[in-house]
Formats: structure tokens, sequence, C-alpha cells
């Protein structure tokens, strides 16, 4: 390796650590076989999550693998280092990282030239006694193979029980949140839980109760007033219950209660209230704004540094199609964003002017489960089972790979012909369960 080789550290392994990697390991493959230059990506996972698909994973249209892109295989000339970045101390040009597998105290300093911040963010939660107990998230693979295993387990619990308070408890569904991933989630959930009434002969649909609740006066903003109003009347008919203007105050031992002051006992919780940036952004001597996000420029450098880029939901990134506001978090702008990055990185290493990243907003689709969905693209409303086609084909053309597209394609040609599994596998969460049982670590009576 030459001594004055420029090293390009990227701390995140989502949207913009996946894209950014991929277009610097093309643009600049003569300097990574000459070791001129070397990267290094930093993620506590050896995959980036396709995440609008997650719902889809959940609901069993999706094998979950096709919905994830092995960082090893497709990053063949990025180093993968899998750890969590906890510590960014810019002045000395060092990350302090977590490896996984290694104890809290076990770290490893990585020196850098050039730092790329795409840590992106994480679930906002607010103390809310309970959540923490009972609450899960809905922004990981593990996060959504769960819920599907959990929301079908509940179905068998109600299924076995003869006593209703149990379960009219585990036919109660709560997701908080009115975003894309709260709806998609709640509706594609449904959607499923619905489908798989006809193997319960116990079980009826209109005993589940699904609710979504919402501090604001509207849901999905991104696809504009008259659609988010439509999507809430398209709900309402299936029979979930939108709570608009409401909060959720407390959730201790599964007892919901409301801000209207309305208190029921749920077996789900899904907390899908907004996200804040990757802590390490905090941790960092790098400056960011009163959200917390690194103030980003339009060149997608961060603001008053040298040597350091940034790109998506930990990043305000301006945007130039509408002065003083910044872009969405959202997939749209990352990918687009990620690549613009990278060939601004390209021009500073070949001393050429940078580029800055401008794009205009296409709109938003959302899947309201099979064949329903709801769309705003270049102003036109469009829902039902266009605006659902619409999703997909606008996601699939997204997916990164065209390994990942053809498995996506082939498990939805599948489920032309059959219909999804509907087995809950939450055992897989307890694997040691049964030899426990066998070495008598563990007795029936636990």
């Amino acid at each position: 390796m030459p001594q004055n080789s420029t090293h390009v550290l990227i701390v995140g392994g989502g949207y913009v650590g996946l894209y950014t990697g991929l277009r610097l390991q093309r643009k600049l493959r003569r300097e990574l076989k000459r070791g001129e230059v070397r990267i290094t990506l930093v993620d506590p996972q050896s995959y980036m999550t396709y995440q609008p698909f997650l719902p889809e994973a959940a609901a069993g249209n999706l094998e979950p693998r096709h919905v994830v892109v092995p960082l090893r295989r497709v990053l063949n000339r990025v180093t993968i280092l899998n750890g969590r970045a906890v510590k960014v101390d810019h002045e000395h040009r060092r990350v302090r990282v977590r490896l996984a597998g290694g104890t809290d105290d076990e770290h490893r300093d990585l020196s850098y030239d050039l730092l790329v911040m795409a840590a992106g963010s994480i679930s906002r939660t607010l103390p809310i006694p309970g959540l923490a107990e009972c609450g899960i998230g809905f922004k990981t693979v593990a996060e959504a193979i769960f819920l599907r295993n959990h929301v079908l387990a509940q179905l068998d619990i109600a299924a076995s029980t003869q006593d209703e308070e149990v379960r009219r408890r585990a036919l109660t569904f709560v997701f908080v949140g009115g975003g894309f991933a709260g709806v998609e989630a709640l509706a594609e959930l449904e959607d499923m839980a619905r489908d798989a009434c006809r193997y319960y002969p116990a079980l009826k649909p209109e005993e589940m109760r699904w609710t979504l609740v919402e501090a604001s006066a509207r849901i999905l903003p991104e696809v504009g007033e008259d659609m988010g109003a439509w999507t809430v009347e398209a709900l309402r008919k299936r029979g979930i219950e939108v709570r608009l203007k409401t909060m959720l105050k407390s959730a201790e031992n599964g007892d919901i209660v409301l801000s209207d002051g309305e208190a029921f006992k749920a077996g789900t919780l899904v907390w899908t209230a907004g996200v804040k940036p990757n802590p390490v952004v905090r941790a960092s001597d790098l400056p960011v704004d009163d959200k917390g996000r690194l103030k980003a420029t339009a060149e997608l450098t961060v603001e008053g540094t040298e040597h350091v880029y940034t790109a998506g939901d930990n990043a305000a990134v301006p945007d130039l199609t509408k002065p003083g506001e910044f872009c969405a978090p959202n997939a749209q702008h990352a990918v687009r964003q990620a690549k613009r990055l990278a060939d601004n990185i390209v021009a500073d290493l070949h001393g050429k002017p940078r580029k800055p990243y401008r794009h205009a907003y296409v709109g938003s689709v959302a899947s309201l489960g099979l064949h329903k969905g709801v769309a705003l693209l270049y102003g036109v409303k469009v829902r039902g089972i266009l605006a659902w086609f619409l999703h997909r084909t606008y996601h699939l053309s997204r997916v990164p790979t065209f390994n990942r597209k053809m498995r996506v394609v082939a498990d939805w040609t599948l489920a032309l012909f059959f219909r999804r599994e509907i087995v809950s596998l939450g055992t897989l969460q307890r694997p040691r369960e049964e030899f426990e049982l066998a070495t008598g670590q563990r007795t029936e009576a636990d």
C-alpha cells in the first residue's frame, strides 16, 4: 500500500453508505487497484436494508432475505468493518468504533483522510410509561420478522384461550405514528391477519381491533392533504380505527391509555412516531443544528469543515428547489444524494470543482395492503390498485443490484399462484428453549 494513499471512511451502511461505496468503487477503480485510494465502511450489520419493502416482508409477501443487500458481496473493493461508530474526533481525523461481538469496552480507532457521515437515524421515542418495555419499532428487518411472528402468535393465543379478556387483548393491535412506516406496516399486517383468519375457525376478522394513533390532524403528509384524508377513510372502511389529534400517554403492562382518556389492553404496540439522527452525530466535534442533524452544504460537505461529507437522515441538506427548506429524510433523496456525494469526492481527489445537489421531489407512493395503495406523483393523485402497482414498480426500480430485483420479482410471481404462508416462527427468538428443556435447565412449568 503506497504511503500517500487516501483513506475514505464511510460511517453507515444504509442508502447513502451503500450507494456512495458503489459509486466510488466504480469511479475510482484504477486508484483502488493501484492502492492510491482505499475505502472502509463501518456498520453494525453486514447488509443494507431496503426499508420501503419491510411492510411486505412483515406481511409475508416478500422473503425477508430479499429486502436486504449483502455489503461484502456488493462492495467488493471496499473493506467492511462490522461495528458501531460511537465517537468522531475530526480534529485528529479519528473515529472510534465499538466492534461487533466485543464488549462495551472493546473499541478500535480508525484514522481517515476523508470522512463520509452516513450514520442514518434511529427511532425517536418519548418518555412514555411502559413504551420501552412493551413497544417495538419498525426500522429493521429483525423488527419486521419479529412483528410478523408476534401478530400471528397473537392469533394463536386468541384461538386457543377460553379467557375473553386474554382473547380481547391478543386481538388488539396499536400503531403509533401516521407516517409511511406506521401506515404501511399497519395496513399490510392487518391485511395479512384478516387473510389468516380463514385458517382460524374460532376467529372472525371483525373481532380484531386495529388502531392507528397520530398526534397531528392528518396522516401521510407526503401524499398531500386530500390523499391523506382519503387514506383515513379507506382504512376506516376496513374497520381500522384512525385516531387523529391523539397521543399515547401510557402503555404500562400493555394497558394503553390515550390522550382522549380512553384506556384498553393491547397485546401489540408498534412505535413509528418519527426518527432522530444516529447518536454518533452528537458524539462528534462536527457542527449540528437544533434537531441534532449535521449542518450540510448543497455540495454535501459539512458546513465550515474540510474533508467531511454527509447526506441522508443524519444531515440537514438544503433543498435548492425550495429555498429555505431542507430535503426530506427519505430514500428518494438519499440515493440521489449519495451519487452526488461520491461524485464530489472524486472531483476533490482529481482537483475538479464540486457540483451542488439539486432534485425536485417527484412525489410519494404508499402501499395499504395487497392491491391497495395511494400515491401523489408529479401532482397527480392516484389511489387503489394502480397506486399499489406504482408503489411496487417504483421501489423495484430502486432496489440495489439486479440479483435482488429478480428475487423480489420471483416472490411476487409466486404470490400470484400460491397463498402467502401463515405460520408463526416466534420460537426463532428463543432458539435454546427446547434444548434447555431437554437438559433440565427449564421445565414445562417455567
